[in-house]
């Protein structure tokens, strides 16, 4: 208890409902780690206040008078040092547009208020609330160490490349598209880690795949990997590579494995198990909040294998990338479109 009291997560509620508000707010509170510093019941409100108070988190609803939740995620998310904001709403249902669009928005996580029946579920949100938040805010606070002053990047060459992993969480969805745009459909798969919640990822692959041109697919447990696919592994669910059969002929596929806390698809775990499975691979790690990659990325730099990282000046949170150049100071960097390009150039046949 001494721990949680000392680290007061602090929070603003915003919420048209006056009613939703308090009862957010005793949610909150109820074990001590965290304080609701202020409340909002409209997006504008929101922006003021969070520009004042500078939260670690924001729980915030969808639909509200005037500018609604959305457009005051998206701007709070353009703004400098932005907070971890949690889309609670009638409207962020388990698979639905609504939670893609928060998710597209900036937001890192979103509960429903609602229960199966469609009522308010005031314990489904004491439940789940206060663990999505803590683990979110502590994420926010987590500050990657200053990376190491080092000469231009020097990439080991890409000899055997079999497999592209990357990995994302805040500001993904855009700087995903941007990437898988600009490096185009490879001669190898592409496997990716984005940070989301249950449900959200076939609705995502149809939009990366509407952005991009490329085919996107949802990985399924055991599935070999084929040239040319872009594989996404679906929230609340880790997954990791491994080689089947032996030799020249044996090649990758997923293993799917439910985990309970908040930031899955891990980074680390999908970037871990490329240093170990495949004979080859290129790791690029893009906007997110926390440090999640940087391990992995690590493991795979040990092992000679290249490493990209989104500049921190274009991310809408630097903390992933800003972990892994700390640990891999030789990493390459640059945008989104930028890495997407050096990817497909790195990966051209030689001729």
């Amino acid at each position: 208890m001494t721990l949680r009291m000392t680290l007061r997560l602090t929070v603003l509620v915003v919420d048209d409902s006056a009613f939703m508000r308090l009862a957010l707010r005793r949610i909150i509170e109820a074990e001590g780690d965290m304080v609701v510093v202020g409340e909002a019941a409209d997006g504008a409100a929101a922006l003021t206040q969070a520009s004042r108070l500078t939260p670690d988190l924001v729980a915030m609803d969808i639909e509200m008078p005037g500018m609604d939740g959305l457009e005051a995620t998206r701007r709070m998310m353009a703004g400098p040092a932005p907070p971890a904001i949690i889309m609670v709403s009638h409207h962020t249902t388990e698979g639905s547009a609504m939670a893609l669009a928060a998710m597209q928005a900036g937001a890192a996580d979103w509960l429903s208020k609602d229960t199966g029946l469609g009522g308010l579920d005031l314990g489904h949100l004491d439940r789940e609330l206060r663990t999505r938040l803590r683990f979110w805010g502590l994420a926010h606070r987590a500050v990657a160490p200053p990376a190491a002053a080092a000469p231009a990047p020097s990439l080991p060459l890409p000899d055997g490349i079999e497999v592209v992993v990357l990995g994302a969480s805040t500001g993904g969805p855009d700087a995903l598209a941007a990437l898988l745009a600009a490096a185009g459909q490879l001669a190898v798969p592409m496997v990716i880690a984005q940070h989301m919640p249950e449900g959200m990822a076939v609705d995502f692959a149809r939009a990366l795949a509407r952005q991009t041109g490329l085919v996107v697919r949802v990985a399924e447990q055991g599935a070999r990997l084929q040239p040319g696919q872009v594989i996404l592994i679906p929230g609340g669910e880790d997954g990791a590579l491994l080689r089947q059969g032996g030799g020249q002929a044996g090649g990758l596929a997923l293993r799917l494995s439910p985990r309970a806390s908040a930031a899955h698809p891990s980074v680390d775990v999908l970037f871990s198990s490329a240093a170990m499975a495949a004979r080859g691979a290129l790791g690029a790690v893009l906007t997110g909040m926390g440090q999640d990659g940087a391990a992995g990325a690590a493991a795979m730099a040990r092992r000679g294998y290249p490493i990209l990282a989104q500049s921190p000046e274009s991310c809408v949170v630097a903390g992933m990338p800003g972990s892994v150049l700390a640990l891999v100071p030789g990493a390459g960097t640059g945008t989104p479109a930028a890495l997407g390009a050096r990817i497909r150039v790195l990966l051209q046949p030689a001729r």
